[in-house]
């Protein structure tokens, strides 16, 4: 269940800050991060329609951009993508779409017998209005021969992150630490922080 109301000290004043999302996972990955930071954020479960683009980060600034035009106040979006060289970089920006369609089983059958090297990918876009700040993160891994622990969501059950044995699934706390959105977020909560 999502807490109602959050505030933050921000410029010496109580601020609001949205977390544009339908994905409720996500939203309380950022809180936890974010907490860290004493920042607290609000749950703003908006549907925006995406640009399409290659770029995580030109979708999450689109994205920051109509949400604010239909909010009015504080917000920040995310974006991330499962970027494969084998496949071309598939299934990239595309990833929540491929993940509804194939699954993970699906990713692990079309990687079938080719190189399993892989990328997660993040972009956090914030605004108050006037212009969008981008905070990136990113980890390497390879995606893993078969579907591995309970926890997460997403492709967490199928990414092993670089000098790990253990997918993000086996392993919540290396999620925690080292996924892609975790070093957006931490950059984030570091830049607001020193305001």
């Amino acid at each position: 269940m999502f807490k109602n109301h959050f505030t933050l000290i921000y410029h010496g004043a109580h601020l609001e800050i949205s977390f544009v999302t339908s994905n409720p996972g996500k939203f309380s990955e950022a809180e936890k991060i974010l907490n860290k930071y004493g920042i607290n954020i609000v749950h703003a479960p908006l549907h925006l329609e995406e640009k399409r683009s290659e770029s995580v980060e030109e979708i999450a600034e689109g994205c920051a951009l109509r949400a604010y035009s239909a909010l009015r106040k504080p917000l920040f979006v995310e974006d991330s993508g499962l970027f494969v060289p084998a496949l071309n970089g598939f299934p990239g920006t595309y990833s929540a779409w491929v993940l509804k369609k194939l699954g993970n089983e699906g990713i692990l059958r079309l990687l079938d017998g080719k190189e399993r090297a892989a990328e997660f990918r993040c972009a956090i876009a914030f605004t108050e209005g006037k212009d969008v700040r981008l905070f990136t993160g990113s980890v390497r891994g390879r995606v893993s021969g078969s579907i591995r622990g309970n926890g997460g969501f997403g492709y967490d059950p199928v990414f092993i992150p670089e000098g790990e044995e253990k997918t993000f699934a086996e392993a919540p706390s290396l999620k925690d630490s080292l996924s892609h959105r975790a070093r957006a977020l931490q950059k984030f909560g570091e830049s607001l922080s020193r305001k």
